[in-house]
């Protein structure tokens, strides 16, 4: 539509069918023009924290593995991985019905052709799982060997045990408990 100074036929037929219909402004766009709706910093905040929570749990759950499983005395992982992954369990949990709170994790180290069990993460033993998520690390086999595999063992003395590097990649699979349909699986 474009404004002009001057007044057709056509234009003061829709204005006068607006007044016959008693169309009233202030009612119709004050509201949504003057009302910004506020953001919840408490919902932001209390995500945050959620987020920063299963941050902490992923790193724990990889720090407990090292030694009971995984038999090894470092784990190195990637600059924000566990941060990456922590989003993309929050992404998946948002269309459940207990959010993250129904949630159960599942977590697998894939070495080779390999897929071990390290630990499964309950966010709240309090509420029956809606959905289970399945991730799983995978070792990254194009890093270098470790400078302790081109000495013999007895340079290195105190039992000193593997580092092991994983990958920037991950697999985290939704597998949903009580469904309609059946059991549907997600993977990303």
């Amino acid at each position: 539509m474009v404004a002009t100074s001057t007044l057709n036929n056509k234009n003061s037929v829709c204005i006068s069918e607006l007044i016959q219909q008693r169309f009233q402004r202030a009612t119709d766009f004050d509201y949504w023009d003057y009302v910004v709706p506020e953001p919840n910093f408490n919902e932001t905040v209390f995500e945050e924290q959620t987020y920063q929570s299963l941050v902490r749990m992923l790193e724990s759950c990889l720090s407990r593995s090292k030694q009971t499983k995984l038999h090894c005395s470092k784990v190195l992982v990637p600059e924000k991985l566990t941060r990456r992954i922590a989003q993309d369990i929050l992404r998946l949990s948002s269309t459940e019905p207990c959010g993250l709170r129904g949630c159960v994790i599942h977590v697998n180290l894939e070495t080779g052709n390999i897929c071990k069990k390290l630990d499964k993460i309950v966010y709240d033993p309090t509420v029956v799982p809606t959905f289970e998520l399945t991730l799983v690390f995978k070792q990254d086999s194009g890093s270098w060997p470790s400078f302790r595999d081109f000495f013999p063992k007895a340079c290195f003395t105190g039992g000193s045990k593997r580092t092991l590097i994983l990958s920037p990649g991950f697999r985290l699979i939704k597998k949903k408990l009580y469904s309609l349909i059946g059991t549907v699986v997600e993977e990303c």
